[in-house]
């Protein structure tokens, strides 16, 4: 999905135009959005990483979270309300909008916090932030279950890694939408945290626009942090 989460509160509408709107979306890279290339101490060469705009997840950014990590430049991040919306006449069409818009809100054991939007820096798709409860469930049986909860997925490839601070589990995996008949890939990472599990996603029009934004995605990997 490349429309913003908040989008589906309120209305169908945008429901039922995802096609449209998937089919007709296009833009053309910022110049000032290319990644910048480093090299760790032992000179291999490091996935590339975007310019920083500056940090979410701290108490009065843009997203509070339980944990903080830099966003890319010309990326606008935005919290998303995850309030369960209230239930109209029995049959309406705001009633089912609600109840669609509240499956969306929530994958698995997480739910929807934040969605920082790449359209200003260029690109069409989020980096989207999920956090859960805090239990003893484990990175790698959280981002397991929010795999399994998209649906048509398939060739999922998890590894541990390191997480600026924290250690994680991150997966890539293929992604087929049964409404375009079309595959792309796809990625994410989960920690945990003592205020429980977040899993930052990175999807995308398409496979080139998901690898356009791997920068982004590098870039909060590698700066992320516990609030």
């Amino acid at each position: 999905m490349v429309f913003g989460l908040r989008t589906v509160r309120g209305t169908l509408a945008p429901v039922l135009v995802l096609a449209g709107v998937l089919a007709g979306c296009t833009a053309a890279p910022d110049g000032d959005a290319k990644a910048s290339r480093t090299a760790d101490a032992s000179g291999k060469a490091r996935a590339a990483t975007a310019p920083s705009g500056g940090a979410i997840g701290a108490a009065g950014s843009a997203c509070e979270l339980p944990v903080t990590f830099d966003v890319a430049k010309d990326w606008k991040p935005k919290a998303v309300d995850s309030t369960p919306a209230s239930k109209g006449a029995s049959g309406s069409d705001d009633d089912l909008a609600s109840d669609i818009a509240d499956a969306i809100l929530h994958q698995g054991p997480v739910t929807a916090a934040c969605e920082i939007d790449a359209k200003p820096a260029g690109n069409i798709g989020f980096l989207r932030v999920w956090t859960g409860s805090p239990g003893n469930a484990d990175a790698r049986s959280v981002l397991r279950a929010f795999v399994a909860a998209e649906d048509n997925t398939s060739d999922e490839h998890y590894r541990t890694v390191k997480a600026g601070a924290l250690s994680g589990v991150e997966v890539e995996y293929v992604y087929t939408s049964k409404l375009l008949d079309e595959k792309k890939k796809e990625r994410a990472l989960a920690v945990s945290t003592p205020d429980g599990p977040v899993v930052l996603h990175l999807g995308g029009m398409d496979t080139a626009e998901h690898e356009a934004m791997l920068p982004a995605y590098e870039l909060a990997k590698r700066t992320l942090r516990r609030a």
